[in-house]
């Protein structure tokens, strides 16, 4: 009788220790399926911290925009009649800043509301666009995850807009150098 007590025994403790394991490796590879179904939280994760380094880090930034970006700058010929685009290059790359890209909703005095958002927000592809409600955007500025990484791939922006005489091209990106050498110096 103590014989088959102590075989019994054994086989509960092979079974507990079977199932602890069995148990432990459905734990394990729960804990792999929960990190599957969380790549967007991730994803979200890591495009914040992104977008904190590239805001506050001018080398971080430029290194981490595809130039020349996709939509070229397109001004009106100074006849009116035709347009002429223009590559957009680093050299006309406005430095943005944690400000610019942050998402709110301004009511001004004046009566109009200025918005900023993020109006597509996939794991993998964000825009951000800022202007007056019912008007044109101001700035559009899109992200999209490459390889891993973020990386701007298009803007527009409102210091190259259509209406800028082509005339002031240079007079601008000068302009835009010069603000950002000013971030630079704050956030270099």
């Amino acid at each position: 009788m103590n014989a088959k007590r102590f075989v019994l025994c054994l086989l509960m403790i092979a079974s507990m220790v079977g199932g602890c394991l069995i148990s432990c490796g459905n734990t394990s590879s729960k804990d792999s399926l929960n990190k599957e179904s969380k790549p967007a939280d991730q994803a979200d994760s890591d495009f914040q911290s992104f977008l904190a380094k590239f805001t506050s880090s001018a080398a971080f930034q430029y290194t981490r925009v595809k130039f020349p970006l996709k939509t070229p700058v397109t001004l009106m010929s100074d006849d009116g009649n035709s347009e002429k685009t223009f590559p957009f290059t680093k050299e006309k790359w406005p430095l943005l800043d944690g400000e610019t890209l942050k998402e709110e909703r301004i009511t001004q005095e004046e009566g109009g509301v200025y918005v900023s958002k993020f109006v597509v927000d996939q794991p993998t592809h964000k825009e951000f666009e800022a202007g007056y409600d019912e008007s044109e955007v101001d700035l559009r500025v899109v992200f999209d995850l490459i390889d891993g990484n973020w990386f701007v791939t298009d803007c527009y922006t409102a210091w190259y807009s259509f209406d800028l005489p082509i005339a002031e091209l240079k007079a601008t990106i000068q302009q835009v150098q010069e603000e950002n050498k000013a971030f630079q110096e704050i956030h270099p």
